[in-house]
C-alpha cells in the first residue's frame, strides 16, 4: 500500500536536493564585469579602438618630416688611352676608378592645401567614431547579457514554485493514502495525487534541464568554462520614474545612433574638405648632408677628390589640369555628404518612434506585472481555503488541484511578467544612451 507513497518521496528528495548544491553566486555587477573583460565581440571592439587609435597619431598624419639615409659605392677597371690637349698619349692598361657616396636627405611638406590638416581632423572623427561602434557593441552585447541572465533568474524562480508545488501534491498523497486507510475516503484519491505528482516531477525534471541550458548559454556570453554552475540574483529594481522622464528629454541626442550619424557626416565633411586641397599648390622643403669621394687613374686630371657639405631648396608644385579627377572627386564627396545628413534625418525620425513604443512597451509591461502580483496574492488565497475545504472533505481532490495549478500558473506569470518589464526598461534606457550609466 505504502510502496508508491515512498518512491515518490525518494524522488522528491532527489529532486529538491540536487538543485541545492554549493553553487556560487553570479551577481549583476560580476556578470557584467566578465562580460566587459571576456565577451569576444567586445574583444574586438576594444581592438579596433586601439587601431584607430594609432590611426589618429601624429605619426600617421603627414605632418612630420621625411628623413632617408643613401650610400652608395662603384668599382670600375678599364684599359684606357687617352690624349691630352698638347698631343700627348698615355696609356694605362687596369686602369682603376672608385666612387664612394653618402647623404641624409630631408624632406618635409610645408604646404599642401590643408589636404593634411583635413584628413588627420578626419581620422581623429574615426576615432571617436570607432569608440561610439565600441559603445553599441557593449550596450547590444549588454542587454544580450540579461536578457539570458533574467531568464536564468527566471527560471530559478520557476524550480522554487515547482518544488512547492511537488512538496503540496506529496503531502496531498500522503494524506490521501491516511484517509483511505482509517476509511475516509477511497482509492480516487490516492490515484489522483499520484498521477498529478508524475505530472509535478516531470516539470520539474524539465524545468531544472531548461535552467542548466540556460547557464550554459550565459557561460557563454561570460567566455567561460560552460559547465560552471552557479545561482543568480533574482531581485529586479526598476529605474525611478523622474530620472526616467529626465532620461527621455535627451534621449534623441544621447542615442548612440544618433551620435554615428552625427560623426559620420562630420567624416564626409572633412574628405571634402580635403578633396578640394588638389585645387591648391604644394610648397615643399628639401635639405641634404652629403659626401662624395672619387679616386682616379692616371689618365684623368684629378687623382682623387672628395666634397662633402649641406644643400638646401624650396619647391612648388601645382597641378593645374589632372584631367577633371579632382572636379569628380568633390562632386562625389558633396553627394556623399549631401546622403549622410539624409540618412541622419531619417535615423532622427527612427529613433523616435523606437523611444515612443519602448515608453509604452515599458509601461504597459510594468502595468502587467503590478496585475499579476495582484494575481499571486488572490491565488494563494483561493488555494489556501481550498486546501482547508479539501482537509475538511468539502472539496475533491480536482478542485484543489485546479487552485493549486491556478496558483503555480500566477506565480510563473508573475516571474515573467517581472523580467519582461526590466527588459524592456533596458531597451528603453540603451534607445536613450543611459543603459551603461545606471545601476542594474
Amino acid at each position: 500500500m505504502r510502496k508508491p507513497y515512498y518512491l515518490f518521496a525518494a524522488l522528491g528528495i532527489f529532486l529538491l536536493n540536487s538543485i541545492h548544491g554549493q553553487e556560487t553566486k553570479l551577481s549583476k555587477e560580476e556578470a557584467v564585469k566578465l562580460t566587459l573583460e571576456n565577451n569576444f565581440g567586445i574583444v574586438i571592439a576594444n581592438n579596433n579602438i586601439k587601431v584607430a587609435e594609432n590611426n589618429k597619431s601624429v605619426l600617421n598624419s603627414g605632418f612630420l618630416p621625411s628623413l632617408s639615409a643613401n650610400g652608395g659605392a662603384s668599382y670600375d677597371n678599364n684599359d684606357q688611352e687617352a690624349t691630352f690637349q698638347d698631343g700627348t698619349q698615355r696609356t694605362v692598361n687596369g686602369a682603376e676608378t672608385t666612387r664612394y657616396n653618402a647623404s641624409l636627405n630631408l624632406n618635409y611638406t610645408l604646404f599642401d592645401g590643408l589636404g593634411r590638416w583635413y584628413d588627420y581632423k578626419r581620422l581623429k572623427e574615426e576615432y571617436n567614431l570607432s569608440e561610439l561602434q565600441a559603445r553599441e557593441t557593449i550596450e547590444t552585447t549588454m542587454l544580450q547579457l540579461f536578457t539570458v541572465y533574467f531568464e536564468v533568474a527566471r527560471i530559478s524562480e520557476n524550480i522554487v514554485v515547482l518544488e512547492e508545488t511537488f512538496e503540496n501534491t506529496q503531502n496531498r498523497l500522503t494524506r490521501a493514502e491516511y484517509s483511505f486507510e482509517y476509511g475516509q475516503s477511497n482509492k480516487l484519491a490516492i490515484l489522483n495525487a499520484q498521477v498529478d505528482l508524475v505530472n509535478d516531477s516531470i516539470n520539474l525534471m524539465n524545468e531544472r534541464q531548461t535552467l542548466k541550458n540556460t547557464q550554459r548559454d550565459l557561460n557563454v556570453l561570460l567566455n567561460r568554462e560552460l559547465s560552471t554552475d552557479f545561482v543568480v540574483d533574482t531581485t529586479v529594481v526598476f529605474t525611478n520614474a523622474i530620472a526616467l522622464e529626465e532620461f527621455l528629454i535627451d534621449g534623441e541626442v544621447n542615442n548612440i545612433r544618433m551620435l554615428q550619424a552625427e560623426k559620420n557626416i562630420m567624416i564626409n565633411d572633412y574628405n571634402l574638405k580635403a578633396g578640394k586641397s588638389v585645387f591648391l599648390p604644394t610648397i615643399g622643403l628639401t635639405g641634404s648632408y652629403g659626401w662624395n669621394e672619387g679616386n682616379f687613374p692616371a689618365t684623368n686630371f684629378l687623382a682623387s677628390n672628395t666634397s662633402t657639405g649641406f644643400s638646401a631648396g624650396v619647391n612648388l608644385s601645382w597641378n593645374l589640369f589632372n584631367g577633371g579627377n579632382g572636379i569628380t572627386q568633390i562632386k562625389n564627396a558633396k553627394i556623399l555628404l549631401d546622403s549622410q545628413e539624409t540618412l541622419e534625418q531619417q535615423i532622427k525620425q527612427e529613433i523616435r518612434r523606437d523611444i515612443a513604443n519602448a515608453k509604452g512597451n515599458y509601461e504597459n509591461r510594468l502595468q502587467v506585472y503590478q496585475l499579476q502580483e495582484q494575481n499571486v496574492a488572490t491565488a494563494t488565497n483561493n488555494y489556501e481555503r481550498s486546501n482547508e475545504r479539501y482537509k475538511l472533505g468539502q472539496i475533491t481532490s480536482v478542485e484543489v488541484r485546479q487552485a493549486q495549478i491556478n496558483l503555480l500558473n500566477a506565480k510563473t506569470s508573475r516571474s515573467l511578467a517581472k523580467y519582461n518589464a526590466k527588459l524592456a526598461e533596458l531597451q528603453l534606457l540603451q534607445l536613450t544612451g543611459q543603459l551603461l550609466n545606471v545601476d542594474l
